[in-house]
């Protein structure tokens, strides 16, 4: 059995640190997701431009926390569309900010711009690498993050990694998005 904790990471610890519930996660195939789902995050894509395209809106970030541990800035945001403010993502994120130039990585520790974003503006070249697909029962706090009633709720999401062209990891992040 897969350790929730490892398919959640870096969500994990945010919730470590804040004696909040673990979501009730399993591991599924890319193939098994239903659409809108499959088509947004199944494929070596950023989620930024993709979420915008489906959205037809510009997206920015909402900071729920941070953490700052020498040259790693970890982030958990809710990516929101800028002309209707709607969560269109939950996500937890590790940057190594050692592997970004000056003004990207300044960019990057001004937890404004999505990270997606961030890699565009400042042409920083990259790979995506997702490495799981994931079926999730959300706890209270994701829910409100995506502004999800009560009722039940299957959300979906991965496991992406970006690295530098040479493999090195920029960031590693975890997904997830609203019904």
């Amino acid at each position: 059995m897969v350790n929730p904790a490892e398919l959640l990471r870096p969500l994990e610890r945010f919730l470590t640190r804040e004696s909040r519930p673990i979501p009730t996660v399993e591991p599924v195939d890319g193939g098994d997701i239903p659409e809108p789902y499959r088509s947004l995050l199944v494929g070596d894509h950023d989620m930024t431009p993709t979420l915008e395209a489906h959205y037809r809106e510009r997206i920015h970030l909402r900071m729920l926390d941070r953490l700052l541990d020498r040259e790693t800035l970890s982030r958990m945001v809710v990516l929101v569309t800028d002309r209707t403010e709607r969560a269109v993502e939950f996500g937890a994120i590790d940057i190594h900010l050692s592997l970004f130039p000056d003004d990207a990585r300044e960019a990057v520790l001004g937890c404004y711009m999505p990270l997606g974003s961030v890699l565009s503006h400042f042409s920083v070249p990259h790979l995506s690498h997702p490495s799981a697909f994931l079926r999730v029962q959300p706890r209270d706090y994701i829910r409100e993050a995506l502004c999800v009633g009560t009722g039940a709720v299957t959300l979906y999401g991965r496991r992406n990694a970006l690295t530098t062209p040479d493999g090195n990891v920029l960031a590693d992040i975890l997904e997830i998005l609203p019904p």
